[in-house]
């Protein structure tokens, strides 16, 4: 099984944790889909994009902890932090 890395891509961690791509999406960052993703980590995109780290982390990490790679519920999942309105 595999664990979160700090040096993972945007693009290995929503590939890995599909329910991911809800907390990217809820954080104002547009990796699904973009060129960049496969080479950005997540200390990469908060730089860029100058959102709230330890908010995304902490979401990111409450998923990936809830489900894993492959889970089929994993798409259904959302952090309680990520219910806020941008």
């Amino acid at each position: 099984m595999r664990r979160y890395r700090d040096d993972m891509t945007m693009d290995e961690i929503m590939r890995l944790w599909p329910a991911t791509i809800r907390v990217v999406l809820d954080h104002g960052l547009l990796c699904v889909g973009c060129p960049i993703a496969r080479f950005h980590t997540v200390a990469d995109a908060i730089r860029e994009h100058g959102v709230d780290g330890a908010n995304l982390r902490a979401d990111l990490l409450a998923v990936i902890a809830s489900t894993g790679p492959g889970n089929a519920q994993s798409r259904s999942v959302r952090p309680s932090a990520s219910n806020r309105s941008l």
